[in-house]
């Protein structure tokens, strides 16, 4: 694609409109350009509504497929690909998940995380090679998201997952997107022209990592990660993960301190077991084996327990 080719693709996009009513917005006082940015920025969730049928779709699909041993793997370049590496670095100590369970990939390696690689976002080639090597299967998820709707990369990896057969998920910001007509489940959250031309950070950022959100913790929430809005899944790595997990047994049991200290203790720290111990008055391994035996879903392993 010629330099004057991008420029005009560049120009027809929602996300890179320019706004001449805010061309001298650098003259205003700063409490005003807050006022504007926060009123910006008010519109996005209104946005991710209109999208809730399509992400919940592609919610079900991913779950469906991590419930067999699949993962769930972001791609993106820049500020989309940040957003994929910050959503699959928070499932570890959220959800207790494997580290290799959701994947973030960014265009260019994790150097890209904090500095501008050059030329990486613009290679689909990268991008196959980065699935490649994560030996993708037909069980796994892989999320193209880009504000535009047209970066290479993940582009790129959406077409090369869907080749192998993988589910697909493209999040763009703009409507009649690429990314999204490569995936089987496009989600094109259209935010507007931002307050500095063309900076996705800001709004389209906004609406990815809104997304995002939705995508891992409904999925982790139809994995059983969570009893009722329990985080009974956390992994407990320090003082304050500790404290959380006494909480969260102590909210879903009612049980005194003597007694939660007790379960836990028996239990590794494992909070989904301590509660099971607590409920069902059985004992550690029981309380395991009857989770094995639910697939980690704690509600039904207390059905059993009760039967």
């Amino acid at each position: 694609m010629t330099s004057h080719d991008l420029r005009a693709q560049l120009a027809s996009l929602t996300t890179e409109a320019f706004r001449p009513e805010l061309a001298e917005i650098d003259r205003l006082p700063t409490l005003d350009i807050a006022r504007l940015m926060n009123g910006e920025d008010a519109g996005v969730p209104a946005a991710v509504a209109r999208q809730l049928p399509r992400i919940a779709a592609a919610v079900d699909a991913t779950a469906e497929r991590m419930g067999r041993g699949g993962r769930l793997v972001y791609a993106g370049a820049g500020t989309a690909g940040r957003l994929g590496v910050l959503d699959a670095s928070e499932c570890p100590p959220t959800f207790n998940t494997d580290p290799d369970q959701v994947v973030g990939l960014i265009a260019g390696g994790p150097a890209a995380m904090v500095t501008s690689v050059e030329g990486a976002e613009d290679s689909a080639e990268l991008a196959r090679r980065d699935l490649d090597a994560l030996k993708l299967t037909p069980d796994d998820t892989v999320v193209g998201v880009s504000a535009s709707g047209r970066t290479p990369y993940a582009v790129g990896a959406v077409e090369h997952a869907r080749s192998l057969g993988a589910l697909t998920v493209g999040l763009a910001c703009n409507e009649h997107s690429a990314l999204a007509a490569a995936a089987e489940h496009g989600i094109e959250v259209v935010v507007g022209p931002e307050l500095i031309t063309g900076s996705t950070r800001l709004k389209a950022g906004t609406a990815q990592k809104l997304v995002l959100n939705m995508l891992s913790t409904i999925t982790m929430i139809r994995l059983g990660k969570t009893y009722g809005n329990l985080m009974v899944d956390v992994r407990a790595s320090n003082d304050k993960l500790r404290a959380r997990s006494h909480r969260i047994v102590s909210l879903a049991t009612g049980a005194d301190d003597p007694e939660i200290e007790k379960a836990l203790t028996e239990t590794g720290g494992e909070v989904k077991q301590a509660i099971l111990v607590l409920l069902a008055g059985i004992d550690g391994p029981t309380a395991t084996r009857l989770l094995e035996q639910s697939d980690g879903h704690l509600r039904a392993a207390l059905e059993h327990a009760r039967h």
